[in-house]
């Protein structure tokens, strides 16, 4: 009990932790890492930050999840909700959830068979709408946390190639609870905020109007590293690219969330974006020859995991999401295949790339895989009311996201070399300070759900 309660005052305070770390010493390693937890437990063992006590009011806190499709053991509701109910895997432990789920509501319900089973085993009403959910079949708002899941299920994806999922759908009939009843809960909203800048802006911009925390975007920055460091704060970054799978909207913000993840933590914090472009197809490589960071960068990597020189090259699908920010910094996914994800970056007075993967993909499909540190920060900001990472750079990452699917497209017609886009209204700024998110220690086994019923 002892240990677990550590557990918790460590990642509550690494929330606000700044490692004041720069220039060549600019990484955080496990044992900084494990170092830092052992710091905050000192602060006390009651297991909550001031903050938490206050806001639960002695109780458990009351989640609402609200989902687009829940049919699939692979499907990002299963994934994310069950570990709510049932617990999760964290820092080599099986850790149980400190939350309830007490409402859920379901999009496409009808083909959504496995997430009625679930709710009828835990006893867990599904509502209609997603209003009736969050005020549990009442007036006013009932709940002390949101959870909105929409990734997966049957809808279309538009010529450009993003696909509508309704999460801006959900997310704003959940701000109009809030604002009838002049309260407002945290928000967790999986992967990117909306396939829509303009929406997405708007989502960010009600909650920090109703003064509500959230988060969410891709679990890939959470996951386990090799090796297991981190950026400090304020280390000069110079130029940085990401290498892993890019073939759609929704793989292509995994690896941006992963770059804005390490980009944010450079000398001076977020300044903003300044330009977006895609350039698809083999035109990929002449744009990788004659820039000599992002070429260098990727030999790197390349040399990294020991592959035949030519190997990206030889990538069915090649592209690459290149990023200019405000401060002159310059990012890059480029996708290829055999390293992860995988991050290697540029630092000012080190001769070589400091390169960091994330690596396998996120399995078993079993209770236990990359969504586990997903629930851990989840969980973390529904006790403390506090974001486990800026908003802000959900926002940047889902903003690129959007323009790297625009690039392409002019007037209605499709060029492989796409456009430049300038982006003056993504110039914002903060400053990254939190401790390492990250899984650290040994994987998970092979465990199935713990669902209350037979598989």
């Amino acid at each position: 009990m002892k240990k677990r309660h550590l557990e918790i005052a460590a990642t509550a305070a690494d929330t606000s932790f700044n490692t004041g770390q720069t220039g060549s010493n600019s990484l955080l390693t496990r044992r900084e890492v494990l170092g830092m937890a052992g710091m905050a437990g000192l602060a006390g063992l009651t297991g909550f930050v001031p903050g938490a006590v206050a806001q639960t009011s002695g109780r458990r806190p009351r989640i609402a999840c609200l989902v687009s499709y829940w049919g699939l053991p692979t499907s990002h509701a299963d994934w994310i909700v069950n570990k709510l109910l049932d617990g999760y895997w964290w820092q080599g432990a099986h850790t149980a959830s400190q939350v309830d789920v007490v409402s859920v509501y379901i999009h496409q319900f009808d083909t959504s068979l496995l997430g009625q089973k679930v709710c009828k085993a835990k006893n867990i009403p599904i509502f209609k709408t997603p209003g009736e959910a969050v005020t549990l079949g009442g007036k006013d708002l009932a709940v002390d946390g949101v959870v909105i899941v929409a990734e997966h299920g049957n809808y279309p994806t538009d010529l450009k190639g993003h696909w509508l999922l309704p999460r801006w759908w959900i997310y704003q009939q959940v701000i109009k609870v809030f604002e009838q009843s002049n309260r407002s809960v945290p928000v967790f909203n999986d992967k990117h905020l909306s396939y829509s800048w303009d929406d997405a802006k708007w989502m960010f911009d009600k909650s920090r109007e109703l003064n509500f925390p959230l988060t969410g975007g891709s679990s890939i920055p959470t996951y386990f590293r090799k090796p297991e460091i981190d950026l400090a704060a304020d280390t000069p970054l110079k130029n940085s690219i990401v290498v892993g799978s890019a073939p759609d909207e929704g793989a292509i913000f995994h690896c941006i969330d992963v770059l804005q993840s390490f980009v944010d933590r450079r000398k001076g914090g977020e300044t903003g974006v300044r330009s977006v472009q895609s350039i698809r197809g083999p035109e990929t490589w002449k744009w990788v020859e004659r820039t000599p960071w992002a070429g260098n960068l990727l030999e790197a990597v390349r040399k990294n995991f020991d592959l035949k020189p030519g190997h990206f090259q030889e990538s069915n699908r090649p592209a690459v999401c290149i990023v200019e920010y405000n401060d002159g910094t310059h990012g890059a996914v480029i996708s290829g295949e055999g390293v992860g994800w995988t991050y290697a970056g540029e630092i000012e007075g080190q001769k070589d790339p400091t390169i960091i993967s994330m690596l396998g993909w996120p399995g078993p499909v079993s209770q236990y895989h990359a969504a586990n540190a997903f629930d851990h920060w989840l969980i973390e900001m529904m006790l403390t009311r506090k974001e486990p990472f800026n908003a802000e750079r959900l926002l940047l990452s889902t903003g690129i996201v959007n323009h790297y699917m625009e690039s392409n497209w002019e007037n209605g017609r499709y060029s492989a070399v796409g456009r430049r886009v300038e982006t003056p209204y993504m110039n914002m700024r903060y400053r990254s300070t939190h401790g390492p998110l990250f899984e650290t220690g040994p994987r998970p086994p092979n465990t199935p759900y713990i669902r209350g019923f037979e598989s």
